[in-house]
């Protein structure tokens, strides 16, 4: 597979619009089944890191479509957002 730090260099390119979401900033990891339950991308809307806020888009793994060399492919339709802390809608 390769380590988390290979994974955040990676770009999030949303395939349903070709965007791209951001890089990941964390994993949620199910500690007793030793799987990776989704990634968190830090997606900010601050200009010049000061004004705005920083948004979190949670992505469940089974949303992952493929990971590449250089890019991560996920199916991201907008419903697992969570702003600064706020819980993923489903």
């Amino acid at each position: 597979m390769g380590r988390i730090s290979d994974f955040q260099l990676k770009d999030i390119v949303n395939v349903a619009n070709g965007k791209k979401l951001g890089n990941i900033s964390d994993i949620h990891l199910n500690l007793t089944a030793g799987t990776i339950d989704s990634i968190v991308i830090s997606s900010s809307g601050k200009i010049f890191g000061l004004f705005g806020k920083e948004e979190e888009i949670v992505i469940p793994w089974s949303q992952i479509v493929k990971i590449g060399e250089d890019v991560i492919l996920v199916r991201y339709s907008g419903n697992s957002l969570s702003a600064e802390g706020g819980s993923r809608e489903e």
